[in-house]
């Protein structure tokens, strides 16, 4: 069970493990999602596959940083779990307040996607790609609610020790994506050709599905039933909203600094070559899907953190925090090897290697992963301790901590090596380890210094 209580590390360990594990599974799984997109909308040409990505790093921003907001509701449900008073009722309350604010989070985001022409011309896009990104955005913002309330529903079945039910869900989602992007890009099944809009659509087909799927999960698990998360559900908590938003906006703000500085790199290195951009493109999407493990099992120490929160339990909260950041560190250092010691088998998962073509990209997407493998194990550190002091219902310090370390030694190292010596994009590379290494050491810090800074529950 995702709140069973612990007495030992290993049994902690079991525990962070039955959780994280399904977690991390869905979290790539999930990333095979987006996959499915890019390659429908790439078989119809270069414009079309500009302006869908444009159009896709602005929603995935919010979407990401919405989520992360709303996904607090497994921390406090957790704790709520954790202090065993009232806890059906008090689980209903959190997940409606949760659903609320996703329903207001997708409002705000399908209104800024309505402005998606605008804000690329703003950004110095081509008028045709503007275009093109605008028509996009106008269609997959009717899956901005659903895909936020799914994530909330996601987050509570975790918390409630149904982490499952995510696994198989997203992998449904999957193939739903890859038949709705087949029927109305193309036009199979009798659906229109719609091209691009089409892979929109597709999109709002996911995340109704995905939607769905959660209801139908709850409704027919009995584990999950019985606290009726659906009843009542006009009924207004204010202090559960107020408490949800007070955690959950720190979340969405560190989500945007850290997101931001990941953007901001690839324009400089679009600055600097098209080959440089290139090669970043491909070594990040390699470090990004190393990233989900830790992800995942950062996702995990949230819940778990909060479970001994709510129990009052400080040994235990510090045994399901440091179980954590060593499994989460440890698997970087594995993936950190595989980068460092084989980095073209790596790549070959994207590109010819082999090509001609391709020579000049694999040479600086080779040297970007020596960077990246350095950078692993921060990367894994900074992620699962901050879902650990989430758990701890602590967001505000990590996510000034956050701010200030990828905004000021990072992007500050990144703009100074890349522009100003010979380095270029291997500056940039290091300008991210820097403000990655930065981050994580603050966060381990806070975690380690809980006690001293009051952090622990009376």
């Amino acid at each position: 069970m995702a709140h069973a209580p612990t007495s030992t590390w290993r049994g902690e360990l079991a525990a962070t493990l039955r959780l994280a594990g399904p977690l991390a599974v869905a979290n790539l799984l999930q990333m095979l999602v987006y996959v499915m997109d890019v390659i429908f909308v790439a078989r119809l040409g270069e414009l079309p596959l500009a302006a869908s990505s444009l159009a896709i790093a602005l929603f995935g921003l919010m979407m990401w940083c919405f989520s992360g907001a709303t996904g607090m509701v497994a921390a406090l449900i957790a704790a709520e779990l954790g202090r065993r008073r009232h806890a059906v009722r008090e689980v209903r309350r959190s997940a409606r307040m949760a659903l609320w604010l996703a329903v207001l989070c997708g409002l705000i985001g399908m209104a800024v996607c309505w402005f998606g022409r605008e804000i690329m011309l703003a950004a110095g896009q081509p008028a045709d790609i503007a275009e093109a990104a605008g028509g996009f955005l106008r269609v997959i913002m009717w899956a901005m609610i659903p895909m936020i309330c799914a994530n909330v529903l996601r987050s509570v079945v975790s918390a409630l020790g149904r982490p499952l039910f995510a696994t198989l869900i997203t992998a449904l989602a999957v193939g739903v994506s890859a038949l709705a992007n087949y029927a109305f890009v193309f036009g199979h099944f009798g659906a229109p050709a719609l091209g691009l809009e089409g892979s929109a659509l597709a999109s709002v087909v996911t995340g109704v599905f995905g939607l769905a799927s959660y209801v139908v999960a709850i409704q027919t698990d009995r584990r999950l039933r019985r606290y009726h998360l659906f009843g009542n559900w006009w009924r207004t908590e204010w202090s559960r909203f107020r408490e949800l938003v007070r955690v959950g906006a720190p979340v969405a703000l560190t989500i945007l600094a850290e997101g931001a500085l990941f953007s901001g790199a690839a324009f400089l290195m679009g600055l600097i070559s098209a080959s440089q951009l290139a090669g970043h493109t491909i070594a990040l999407q390699v470090a990004a899907l190393a990233f989900q493990v830790p992800f995942g099992i950062g996702q995990a120490a949230t819940i778990r953190v909060g479970f001994h929160y709510g129990a009052r339990d400080h040994a235990a909260i510090g045994r399901a925090g440091w179980v954590a950041i060593v499994g989460g560190t440890g698997f970087m250092a594995l993936t950190a090897a595989i980068m460092l010691f084989a980095p073209k088998l790596v790549l070959g998962i994207y590109v010819d290697t082999g090509s001609a073509a391709n020579a000049a990209l694999m040479g600086f997407a080779v040297k970007f992963m020596v960077v990246a493998a350095a950078f692993q194990l921060f990367d894994g550190m900074q992620a699962v301790a901050a879902g650990a002091l989430r758990g701890l219902q602590d967001t505000r310090m990590p996510m000034l901590i956050a701010l200030f370390g990828y905004w000021v030694p990072g992007l500050g190292t990144a703009v100074f090596l890349g522009f100003f010596t010979p380095l270029e994009g291997l500056g940039v590379w290091i300008g991210l380890a820097v403000g990655l290494v930065v981050v994580a050491l603050l966060m381990l810090q806070r975690w380690s210094r809980r006690a001293r800074l009051g952090l622990l529950p009376a």
